[in-house]
């Protein structure tokens, strides 16, 4: 265990007085483009059992998103769904394992991202900086769009249960995760593992791994700006953005995490609002926050709330 309890931090996260309207007039804008969806059948990485799609629609901005869709071929539909966000480095899998467990799974690529970066492309690293001083403009403002509008596209399948839509990812994934159950209600279920992109400004301090170590590089180039920084960063994270998750949700978190420290994950499960929610961490290990042993149970939760029956 660390030799302090993570349990007890207490974030300096402070929510800004305008984060619902900015956040609504974002949603505005994204709502007022349309989707425009188009899936691509893969003959080449369908299977026996799993449909295989390229999938591509519209987001914030008029960028043009990518991502795989997977679906079983032996359903019942109208079927549960689940959206996959990726991690900060990783390109978005091929999601053919929720398929097989029943669920229609959008694997969805932010901009930025292989497939989604013609229209925007800063790199990595870069991606957690980018513009970081104007929200407006910040990176992060089109990338979570880009997430939510996932769940338009799940939502624009016939084969889709509206009902039964989740939510899922790790470290980015997770992060993303948080935005999505906190701005799309259409997400009955979420499953976190080991958040990122929750307590920017507390995570710079209490960890000198990368990503987060982009703003502490950033910072000793213009240390003028940490206060725009700090102020830009408020709108985006997932602290402020927790007390509008309702559905039940399990987090996950590893104790020796030096990527998100276990700080910020008791941060973010203390200020959920769900009252169907479970905290899972993970001793003796880091960010892999015990994946191994919580699929299991990250399958069951799903399971339970999207009635897979499997």
């Amino acid at each position: 265990m660390p030799h302090h309890d993570p349990a007890a931090y207490q974030s300096l996260v402070h929510k800004p007085a305008d984060f619902e309207a900015f956040w609504h007039d974002v949603l505005q804008d994204m709502a007022a483009i349309p989707l425009d969806p188009e899936l691509v059948p893969d003959p080449l990485r369908t299977s026996e059992d799993i449909e295989v799609f390229q999938v591509f629609y519209t987001s914030l901005d008029h960028v043009r998103i990518a991502g795989w869709y997977c679906r079983p071929r032996r359903r019942t539909d109208p079927s549960p769904a689940l959206l996959y966000a990726p991690g900060y480095q990783m390109d978005p899998p091929i999601p053919k394992d929720w398929a097989r467990k029943g669920y229609c799974t959008l694997s969805v690529a932010p901009r930025g991202k292989l497939r989604s970066l013609r229209q925007f492309n800063p790199g990595y690293p870069n991606l957690l900086t980018h513009n970081i001083v104007d929200r407006h403009t910040y990176a992060y403002r089109g990338f979570y769009a880009d997430t939510w509008r996932g769940i338009d596209f799940l939502l624009s399948r016939p084969e889709v249960d509206a009902s039964r839509l989740g939510a899922t990812g790790t470290s980015q994934g997770g992060g993303l995760t948080i935005t999505t159950a906190a701005m799309r209600p259409e997400v009955r279920a979420a499953a976190a593992g080991a958040p990122y992109l929750c307590g920017f400004m507390d995570a710079i301090a209490l960890t000198q791994t990368y990503p987060y170590e982009e703003i502490n590089d950033y910072l000793r180039l213009y240390p003028e700006r940490r206060q725009a920084v700090t102020d830009t960063v408020a709108y985006f994270d997932g602290l402020n953005f927790a007390d509008h998750i309702t559905c039940p949700i399990i987090v996950n978190i590893g104790l020796q995490d030096n990527v998100c420290p276990p700080e910020t994950g008791y941060a973010l499960f203390q200020r959920l609002r769900a009252t169907d929610k479970q905290l899972y961490p993970y001793d003796g290990h880091g960010h892999d926050a015990g994946r191994a042993p919580h699929n299991a149970i990250v399958e069951t939760f799903f399971a339970h709330h999207l009635g897979t029956g499997r």
